[in-house]
């Protein structure tokens, strides 16, 4: 064998254990993660998701990811003395350990009724009962947008609920035996999902096309996408939402989940925007993205142990805007 082939046999050698071996790992963490929900499916809900709070405030501070949430924390509340901003993130932490968990027992949390004159765990304003109601009976299309907050996924249960048809854009995890064991969770509640991949746009457009309606989470950073303010620093967020609202001129309606004390939830869609348009009515579709990011920006202000951190959501490189922080 010649000194080239040779080398060329190593690195095939190499590259095929280093996928054997990714694929390992995926599944073992898969097995672990599996195993742990297994594990909490056997208490209460109440007693799991108070113990998978407590554990992750202890693990959390202990990752990469807690430097990053930090530092984000600094950035965006500067006035904020730093106890106040660990404790921020620990209330994070807390909160992605009970989206987690949760996933357990899903059908057992959503436990709405419109008719129902008491509340259970999730609660629902009237104002948000007839949002729901008016977008299931509109012939035609719609989109919902939302982020990281409290447990979003109840939000497509909940517009299920009411009648609405909703197609769901998602970000499965890297890992494929996670993400398959997670999507079968949000299959049988949620509708149908549309994983976040190319064409995925083209894949929304169809929905609309067709009068349907979109659920779309949009604080998410989104290389080379529209340059976006979010809480005073340079971001960029994906302009589809912005598009579709141009292309199909469809209402968009604001929907948040927010999580209050004893493991309940309140969940809210608010009234339509009036999206900026340019000179020829059409939808303007930096202005819609920069408004979409004002108002999660809003929503994690008032609550923001609830939303995710430790997310690269601005630019590495990007100096921070004078501006006045967004209340």
């Amino acid at each position: 064998m010649s000194g080239g082939s040779l080398a060329k046999f190593s690195r095939d050698l190499r590259f095929g254990l280093g996928l054997r071996l990714g694929k390992l790992n995926y599944w073992l963490v898969a097995k672990v993660a599996m195993g742990a929900m297994a594990l909490l499916r056997r208490l209460p809900p109440d007693s799991a998701l108070d113990f998978a709070d407590r554990v992750a405030r202890r693990i959390g501070p202990l990752v990469g990811r807690h430097r990053v949430a930090l530092d984000n924390l600094r950035h965006a509340y500067p006035d904020k003395s730093e106890a106040e901003i660990r404790a921020i993130a620990l209330d994070m932490w807390g909160n992605m350990a009970r989206l987690a968990a949760e996933y357990v027992f899903l059908d057992q949390l959503f436990d709405f009724d419109p008719a129902a004159q008491v509340h259970g765990r999730i609660e629902v304003s009237q104002e948000s009962i007839r949002r729901f109601e008016r977008i299931a009976g509109d012939d035609k299309p719609h989109i919902v947008f939302t982020g990281h907050l409290g447990n979003f996924e109840l939000l497509p249960v909940a517009a299920a609920t009411f009648g609405m048809k909703i197609t769901a854009l998602f970000r499965p995890p890297n890992n494929p035996y996670l993400a398959e064991y997670i999507l079968s969770t949000r299959r049988s509640t949620m509708g149908e999902l549309l994983p976040s991949a190319t064409g995925a746009s083209f894949a929304l457009a169809s929905v609309l096309e067709k009068g349907g309606n979109i659920g779309v989470l949009v604080d998410q950073k989104f290389t080379r996408g529209v340059e976006t303010t979010f809480f005073g620093r340079t971001c960029q967020s994906n302009p589809v939402l912005g598009m579709l609202a141009r292309q199909f001129d469809c209402d968009v309606y604001p929907a948040r989940c927010v999580r209050l004390p004893g493991n309940r939830f309140r969940l809210e869609i608010e009234d339509k925007l009036a999206l900026p348009r340019g000179p020829r009515g059409n939808v303007d579709v930096a202005a819609t993205t920069q408004m979409l990011a004002d108002v999660v920006e809003r929503w994690v202000r008032e609550d923001p142990g609830q939303w995710m951190w430790f997310h690269k959501r601005w630019q590495i490189s990007g100096k921070p805007r004078n501006v006045q922080p967004r209340h």
